[in-house]
């Protein structure tokens, strides 16, 4: 793999840390709003993009808690005993390093389509466990590979049930429901083209991985490559009240009541007012999500002592989202305001038609995806170009929608923000994972450009 080495190298000598990449992307959105738009007001135009920086800067905060909450709960829950068990049953599998690209890839996907919270952290943890084992058994194997299967769930989750899009266009009152109506999940999560997709991407993704793995480097990890897990059990009895944090009477009480809330809105409620179960699952919105992955996580964990420990373990991850939305956030008033996503859109509208654009749309929002790398915040953004255009060339709008969808996930495979998390529990570095993760997207891009034109 001579080609993949000179990439790896490469990518090393040239890739910073993601909160610098952060910062340059401003800078560069800086630059390409100077040459591309015009100012608005009588303000120098570099002090006018500046304040649209700044005012850009806080914007959709609500919408980042909801990011990190599905995050740090997604986290929770894989450090479950069943998610546990279930890593474990499937770590002994992994003895060389095409299988484990495999198996890693499989689950990651799999689980990406109901959270992509959990997808990540249980992607993470899967591959770290493989390391481990590999490490202790003097298996050869290739981790970097390994850990972009752990990450390879990024690039199918817009189109899972906790995808931002779909999400937000299935609310009652959502920003452009008096252009487009409510559309829900039949027409998008669980249309005929997406399902197609998300069989496609389950089947050839591990595949995929199988073939790069018979195909790379592998060597024994070092002994020392893994830090140890601290044993933070407490050895004392507690007393007094704190039986209430260590009862999983408690624990098992307050997790089934939300879990029993969150079945009652949707099955039980309707059923005893003579209603049909939602089939358009107009139900599933991100505070649904949230709450049913609140009781799920306190139910598993048994009491909440373990849960608020899993809590302090899963919140370390989600402090680079924190830190660095902010700044995506400017960048995104930046665009919005300026003009200059328009720029980036139209371009692709201006040659398109309707067979075509959906492809462009998928390849316009990788692009932005690059700048903005929020699902929901980018849909906020492009949003309204995309349901003009779609109704102009008479594409319907969850097509198009999906196809934005497709689009924004695949180019997390270059863009490291979301892959903090991973990085962290993996002890990897984003330019250890990028050769791997760009045949990811190489693949993925074939798979989604096929299906948009199809269907």
């Amino acid at each position: 793999m001579s080609f993949s080495s000179k990439f790896v190298n490469t990518a090393q000598r040239v890739l910073p840390s993601p909160f610098t990449i952060a910062i340059l992307l401003t800078l560069l959105t800086i630059i390409l709003a100077l040459i591309f738009t015009e100012p608005k007001t009588s303000q120098w135009h570099l002090t006018e993009i500046l304040l649209y920086w700044e005012g850009g800067f806080f914007d959709f905060l609500k919408f980042a808690m909801q990011m990190m909450m599905i995050l740090v709960l997604g986290h929770v829950l894989a450090l479950t005993k069943p998610a546990n068990k279930m890593i474990q049953s499937l770590v002994k599998h992994c003895n060389n390093t095409a299988k484990a690209a495999m198996i890693v890839t499989f689950v990651s996907v799999m689980v990406a389509f109901f959270n992509w919270g959990l997808a990540l952290i249980l992607g993470a943890i899967f591959a770290r466990k493989v390391g481990e084992y590999a490490s202790e058994n003097e298996i050869k194997i290739n981790y970097p590979l390994i850990g972009a299967a752990g990450y390879s769930g990024l690039m199918v989750w817009h189109g899972g049930l906790s995808g931002s899009a779909p999400l937000k266009v299935a609310e009652e009152g959502h920003k452009f429901v008096d252009k487009i109506g409510m559309i829900t999940f039949s027409d998008t999560i669980f249309s005929t083209m997406n399902l197609v997709c998300m069989l496609s991407l389950v089947i050839i993704l591990p595949l995929s991985m199988y073939w790069m793995g018979n195909r790379v480097e592998s060597e024994i990890l070092k002994p020392d490559t893994f830090d140890k897990d601290v044993d933070d059990k407490d050895s004392s009895l507690p007393e007094g009240a704190e039986r209430l944090d260590h009862s999983p009477i408690m624990a098992i009480t307050l997790g089934s009541v939300m879990i029993f809330i969150g079945l009652y809105k949707v099955l039980i409620g309707p059923l005893m007012q003579g209603q049909d179960f939602d089939s358009s699952f107009s139900f599933i919105n991100p505070n649904y999500i949230i709450f049913m992955l609140f009781g799920f996580a306190i139910l598993l964990h048994g009491s909440f002592n373990n849960f608020n420990k899993a809590v302090g373990r899963g919140i370390g991850g989600s402090a680079g989202i924190m830190i660095q939305f902010p700044l995506y956030a400017g960048i995104m008033g930046i665009m919005l305001s300026t003009g200059l996503v328009d720029v980036f859109s139209n371009a692709f509208v201006n040659i398109s038609n309707p067979v075509t654009f959906p492809v462009f749309t998928f390849f316009s929002a990788g692009m932005v995806n690059i700048f903005v790398p929020s699902g929901g915040g980018q849909w906020l953004v492009q949003g309204p170009i995309l349901i003009e255009a779609s109704q102009q060339l008479g594409v319907p709008v969850s097509k198009s929608i999906m196809a934005l969808c497709y689009g924004d996930q695949i180019t997390n495979m270059l863009q490291p923000f979301w892959a903090l998390p991973l990085l962290g529990i993996t002890g990897l570095k984003a330019k250890e994972i990028l050769p791997y993760t760009a045949f990811l997207l190489l693949v993925g891009t074939i798979i989604f450009c096929g299906i948009l034109l199809i269907f």
